[in-house]
């Protein structure tokens, strides 16, 4: 972004496509505010990288999908750097089975973190962005919230809210040049999938016309393309990454 040095707040960035978000980003010379809910030496690391990158980090521990919570994290970032330029709601967990086999701890834990925890941040960022006249917000969809995936009801679902959360939002604020959109990934290599079952994901890959499953660094390029300037004139926008598995 034109802002030196932009303050961005990265949700679930301990690891996998949050942590490759929060090294792209760190590349381009921002100040990262790493969100991490419980594994603190996850986090640590992203740190270590995002300081040996160029970018300078500040952790910030906290269940993002809880009001207060929030509260504490804008109060900790903003009394730190005094502003917030890009927010990536990227914090997000699965709790897979068929409808019928479905909990309702399952249902409420899927929709509390994927999409709650995005509205919290999202409206708590937007107090400081108003003021600014400027910002960017990306929340992290999925192909599943867009075409649907047998076994994941709960997760599709808050994927399908966060597409309609984003499209609402970006209405809402465009007038105060603040842009929101969503990158939605297909069949990325993350901690998720290498414990897919080999059957199932050899399957899921055989669906994909470029005949491979993508990286975590393929969706933070994305990312901080709509991050930055570049981005200025693209708002309310899905872009998938997925390799052709959902058109």
């Amino acid at each position: 972004m034109s802002v030196s040095s932009p303050v961005v707040l990265i949700t679930g960035a301990s690891r996998g496509i949050g942590k490759a978000i929060a090294l792209r980003l760190a590349r381009d010379g921002a100040r990262i505010g790493i969100n991490f809910r419980s594994n603190a030496s996850a986090a640590e690391a992203t740190a270590e990288d995002v300081s040996r990158l160029g970018g300078e980090p500040l952790l910030l521990p906290g269940d993002v999908s809880v009001p207060v919570s929030v509260a504490s994290t804008f109060e900790t970032l903003l009394g730190h750097w005094g502003r917030v330029d890009v927010l990536i709601n990227n914090a997000g967990i699965v709790r897979d089975t068929l409808v019928l086999r479905m909990s309702d701890d399952d249902w409420d834990a899927v929709i509390q973190t994927n999409l709650r925890s995005a509205f919290l941040c999202t409206r708590a960022a937007l107090r400081t962005m108003l003021r600014q006249r400027s910002g960017r917000i990306v929340n992290v969809a999925s192909i599943s919230g867009i075409r649907g995936n047998a076994g994941q009801s709960n997760y599709a679902a808050s994927k399908a809210a966060l597409v309609g959360l984003t499209k609402s939002v970006a209405r809402e604020v465009a007038s105060r040049g603040i842009t929101v959109n969503a990158v939605a990934p297909g069949l990325i290599e993350t901690d998720i999938t290498t414990n897919m079952p080999e059957k199932a994901r050899d399957a899921l890959v055989g669906q994909i016309p470029l005949g491979r499953m993508g990286t975590t660094d393929e969706v933070a390029d994305v990312v901080s393309f709509l991050a930055s300037d570049q981005a200025s004139y693209i708002t309310g926008q899905v872009i998938v990454v997925d390799g052709g598995l959902a058109m």
